[in-house]
């Protein structure tokens, strides 16, 4: 049986030796191409056409959720899977509204990992079951989270805000203008309840976009 092919997404070049090693020790897998960033990601993915994508969410750039945005843009059939160390609702919900099919966390066991690559790879959804308890407990707690009153394109805009981007910077990663930027901003802030870059990126730390 010909080998699913993989490419694999993560800024941290050690960590894509260890996802390599694990996703080739056996014989269903092939890593085509490895991405350092979102934007490689969406390059790659027209170049080689894999089978499956396995991505980081948190990237410089446009990031993980700009990357699947853009990928599923191109190709709707796109299989991605996501690979955090964020375990949070925030990140896991905003991947899967972009289009990812499966989230787990990076601490998951080599069958595990395997296993939601195949999944994702038949066009499956696969959610680590914790990660899905959790989701399942904050929709009938009916807990809501600041940040999802933010639409996904705020959501990129405020991630990057929090990161101490300028609005030029930002229109020049997502490919907006500065104006539209400069008005995802003001919505942000008026949402949030947030006066100045200091209160975004507190509130980003807090849930858990940002490391304090």
């Amino acid at each position: 049986m010909a080998k699913l092919k993989i490419l694999l997404v993560d800024d941290h070049e050690l960590v894509r030796a260890g996802f390599r090693r694990l996703l080739e020790d056996g014989d269903e897998f092939e890593i085509v191409a490895e991405a350092g960033s979102g934007e490689q990601a969406c390059q790659d993915y027209q170049k080689y056409q894999p089978d499956t994508v396995v991505m980081d969410i948190s990237m410089p750039g446009i990031g993980g959720i700009g990357a699947i945005e853009r990928i599923i843009a191109r190709d709707p059939d796109a299989k991605i899977l996501v690979l955090s160390v964020h375990e949070d609702t925030v990140f896991t919900t905003r991947a899967l509204q972009a289009g990812a099919l499966g989230f787990i966390p990076k601490r998951s066991a080599p069958e595990e990992m395997r296993h939601a690559v195949l999944q994702v790879a038949q066009g499956k959804r696969h959610l680590d079951p914790e990660i899905a308890q959790q989701i399942a407990m904050h929709k009938m707690g009916g807990q809501a989270n600041v940040l999802e009153d933010l639409s996904q394109r705020e959501f990129e805009v405020f991630r990057l805000l929090a990161e101490g981007k300028t609005v030029n910077d930002i229109a020049g990663l997502l490919s907006l203008s500065p104006k539209t930027v400069g008005t995802h901003h003001t919505n942000i802030k008026q949402k949030l309840g947030a006066t100045n870059a200091a209160e975004l990126a507190r509130l980003a730390i807090r849930n858990g976009i940002l490391e304090a």
